[in-house]
């Protein structure tokens, strides 16, 4: 990896530490939200999934048009609505009004996920891809380690007022955009000059391909099943658990560090040995480890740090896979649709994971304490099973390590 590679790398990694960082920031900010607005885990859920859904259109729209534009441009575009959006939600004072602004963000926000891993997955092949996607997929830990602390610092030291961090995150994206315009090359070589084509063709051919059919179904059911029990674990840990609100962001901060750790190292690993093997076991791991956080005893805080630390490695280790793999799906034409529709269909299950997760859970008026917690976990663990032995059937032939393509090329060159 040179460096104008890693430059890249830092600046797109850097760009979803902010898409990233505001999407999860909601699951923290439940607790104040919940108390600020005296709404329910459902209405609650609602706000969670407003972002989702918008997003699952937007990037449908994107799929159709992605592949006919350079990918800097139409990345630009999209990020400077993302931050007009966040920056609303820092000024929303009700509930409608957050609801309307979480709903633009995510309209913005489905199509900026989708040119990321684009951009990614063209600028890197296969056998390489594992440890680039682990560095951008990184952005997740790193909004855990220092995003969602930090946030949740400035949340409480100006009385909790929830509206700082999406204010902060606006003002850190700004900052981004003169070094996108800077290092991030103009990218048309994925585009085909093909005058007749309509705007449907990118989509009729990504949905017209049975490997990439399959591979959009195990990419929403895997998100549905990832993202059941996510939404209210911070409030599971305050309202049910006794954690407090100083205790919480340190559980997070502990979680974050283990998932930069893992995101990075499992990458390089999934390189060498593949990333099916790799899935396979952070799927298995941290559908036992699942079972133990929505039926979690009470436990000392310190034994709770190392917990959620094995936790969020396990998790991380999951998603980054999955990622990788979806990207070694599709030629690099349609990529840009591929990856849109496929991130249409993530954030859609997303949505329905959190309002399915917001039905199932029921709370109490007065205390905020949460009943069922743990029939989303096992929903949970049943739908990641599925996706499981999908993944075997639709990634086996494509799902080759380093080793592997460096003796492809010398039997080719060879013969």
């Amino acid at each position: 990896m040179n460096k104008q590679e890693r430059i890249i790398l830092v600046i797109l990694a850097s760009l979803n530490f902010t898409h990233i960082l505001d999407f999860i920031i909601m699951v923290p900010l439940s607790t104040y939200l919940m108390t600020d607005f005296g709404i329910s885990a459902f209405q609650f859920s609602i706000l969670v999934a407003s972002y989702s859904i918008s997003a699952f259109f937007s990037g449908l729209v994107a799929a159709m048009l992605v592949d006919r534009h350079d990918r800097k441009r139409s990345l630009l575009i999209a990020y400077a609505g993302f931050l007009l959006a966040t920056f609303a939600c820092g000024l929303a004072n009700s509930f409608i009004f957050l609801l309307s602004a979480r709903i633009l963000t995510g309209v913005f926000g489905g199509i900026l996920g989708a040119q990321v891993f684009s951009i990614v997955s063209d600028l890197f092949n296969y056998e390489r891809r594992g440890r680039a996607m682990g560095a951008v997929m990184s952005a997740f830990a790193v909004a855990s380690v220092v995003g969602i602390p930090l946030s949740l610092y400035l949340t409480n030291v100006f009385k909790d007022d929830w509206h700082i961090p999406f204010l902060s995150i606006a003002g850190l994206g700004m900052v981004l955009i003169p070094f996108i315009i800077k290092h991030l090359p103009v990218m048309t070589e994925h585009i085909r000059t093909d005058e007749k084509s309509s705007v449907f063709s990118g989509l009729a051919k990504t949905m017209k391909h049975p490997a990439q059919r399959s591979a959009l179904i195990f990419s929403g059911l895997f998100m549905f099943g990832h993202f059941l029990v996510i939404p209210f674990i911070p409030s599971y840990l305050e309202f049910n658990k006794g954690f407090t609100n100083d205790q919480i962001p340190l559980i997070l901060l502990c979680g974050g560090v283990a998932s930069f750790a893992a995101a990075i190292f499992l990458g390089r690993i999934s390189d060498r040995k593949g990333k099916l093997p790799v899935f396979l076991w952070s799927v298995l791991s941290s559908c036992f480890l699942v079972v133990i956080l929505t039926n979690m005893p009470d436990m000392h805080i310190g034994l709770a740090l190392g917990f959620f630390a094995v936790l969020f490695m396990a998790v991380t280790g999951r998603i980054v896979m999955a990622q990788a793999m979806l990207s070694g799906v599709s030629d690099t034409d349609l990529r840009g649709s591929f990856m849109s529709v496929s991130g249409s269909v993530q954030q859609l299950g997303q949505g329905l994971a959190s309002l399915a997760a917001g039905v199932i859970i029921q709370s109490d008026k007065g205390t905020h304490k949460l009943f069922h917690y743990n029939w989303v976990g096992f929903l949970s663990i049943f739908v990641i099973l599925g996706t499981l032995a999908m993944a075997q059937v639709i990634f086996k032939t494509i799902d080759k390590t380093t080793e592997e393509a460096e003796e492809i090329l010398v039997r080719e060159l060879t013969e």
